[in-house]
């Protein structure tokens, strides 16, 4: 029996907000597909040696990034027997990127780096200012979306969110 957000939403009180986003494990399918193959096993979860695979909200495996970082290694997919996971699917393992909100220390004239040295991919860059204080700037071309820089944020202001809401809020 697949769970109804929508149902579930209607239960809470909450029927006007909007679905909350859900990282699912790398090389997922497309959400809706992705809730129709799943069959909730866990096997994804249990294969998930970094331990970031969780099972979250119905059920289905998420993605927990304050627990640490995707390693990308595919043992989830190979664990996945309903191939809701599938490494065949063309590009990326996902459309994910590292977000730097309001709160960096950084950005508020204390030095912090340490989302920056975490980042193994270098995706995490501080443009100096005037004044000597450095901004975080994420480079949305080598971010790939790990979330390594999630779990060592002193304010916990780093997140990570889909490529498309990280487009809607540069637009606005």
């Amino acid at each position: 029996m697949q769970v109804s957000t929508s149902r579930r939403a209607f239960f809470t009180g909450r029927v006007n907000a909007p679905e909350a986003f859900v990282p699912r494990p790398p090389w997922s399918l497309q959400e809706a597909e992705f809730l129709g193959v799943c069959t909730r096993c866990g096997e994804c979860a249990k294969a998930c040696g970094a331990g970031v695979v969780q099972t979250g909200a119905g059920g289905y495996p998420e993605v927990s990034f304050s627990l640490g970082e995707c390693t990308f290694c595919g043992d989830c997919v190979d664990a996945c027997r309903p191939g809701a996971l599938n490494k065949d699917r063309a590009g990326k393992p996902w459309s994910l990127i590292a977000r730097i909100g309001d709160g960096c220390l950084s950005a508020g004239g204390v030095t912090c780096r340490v989302c920056g040295d975490m980042c193994d991919a270098g995706a995490i860059r501080f443009q100096p200012r005037v004044g000597g204080r450095a901004d975080p700037v994420v480079d949305l071309d080598a971010c790939t979306g790990c979330g390594a820089c999630v779990k060592p944020c002193p304010t916990g202001v780093v997140d990570i969110v889909h490529v498309s809401q990280s487009v809607e809020e540069a637009v606005s």
